[in-house]
């Protein structure tokens, strides 16, 4: 059996290949692939060298240059798939995209294990189930104490003090070795999360938004964006965070705007 991996943060991918590794040790693994880019460019390659798709694709959604829905319809995408994200808002998209389960981070190992244990059943049966997996993904998400339960407050290291801010407070969280958050008012906390990952799995989606591997932004705090000659977009924020110009891929304008937008 061969499974791909997609996955773009380095120690999350390291972790899962460990785990998969001592969940099916028999698996030729491929990957970790960490862009829709790298994505595009595998299934381009099995198929110029004729190779067979892999067995099971294990794919976060939400990589650096775009979700990797978009990879996978390029691609037409044809093997089963275990996403894995922070996020119920892509569930049913996922569900539309031959997907055996859909896990949500920080992957639990023994969800794993039985999300293999189902592509195996899937295997051996085909794909009858999948139309009951989706009826009960419909009933799990229409529970609200199953609905995602974001982080409003954060907190910072300043002046020796501790300092606890509502979301509507913070501009934007940057990293530079350490992960700082910054006020709307122009103040730099020191935070604790090791990763923009990790903050990833906290935050609101509806007021902040990943712009690159540095930035994460919060709505209130943009002043205006405009589009570049290479299909980025510079955005501005608003003063006293007016020097700060952030770049957002052309691959990740599009869902930017749409941001913006509500």
């Amino acid at each position: 059996m061969t499974i791909l991996l997609i996955e773009d943060e380095p120690l999350i991918a390291r972790q899962l290949e460990k785990l998969v590794r001592q969940l099916e040790p028999g698996a030729v693994i491929h990957g970790p692939l960490a862009s829709v880019q790298s994505i595009c460019d595998y299934f381009k390659a099995n198929q110029l060298e004729d190779r067979p798709a892999p067995d099971l694709v294990i794919a976060d959604i939400q990589l650096a240059d775009g979700v990797s829905f978009e990879a996978f319809r390029q691609v037409g995408l044809n093997a089963p798939v275990i996403f894995t994200t922070a996020y119920d808002e892509y569930a049913i998209r996922a569900f539309k995209l031959n997907s055996i389960d859909y896990l949500l981070k920080p992957i639990d190992p023994g969800d794993l294990q039985h999300a293999l244990a189902k592509f195996h059943r899937w295997s051996l049966n085909g794909s009858s189930d999948f139309n009951d997996q989706f009826r009960h993904l419909l009933t799990h998400m229409a529970t609200p104490s199953t609905l995602p339960q974001y982080k409003r407050r954060f907190t910072g290291h300043f002046l020796r003090q501790i300092v606890t801010l509502p979301q509507e407070e913070v501009a934007y969280f940057f990293r530079n070795e350490l992960i700082y958050l910054h006020t709307v008012d122009g103040k730099k906390l020191i935070t604790d999360y090791k990763t923009l990952d990790e903050l990833d799995e906290l935050i609101d989606p509806a007021h902040f938004f990943r712009a690159n591997r540095q930035c994460i932004i919060h709505l209130d705090a943009v002043a205006s964006y405009r589009p570049l000659d290479n299909s980025k977009l510079l955005v501005l924020l608003k003063k006293p965070n007016e020097t700060l110009e952030l770049l957002v891929s052309k691959e990740k304008a599009a869902t930017f705007k749409h941001w913006m937008e509500g």
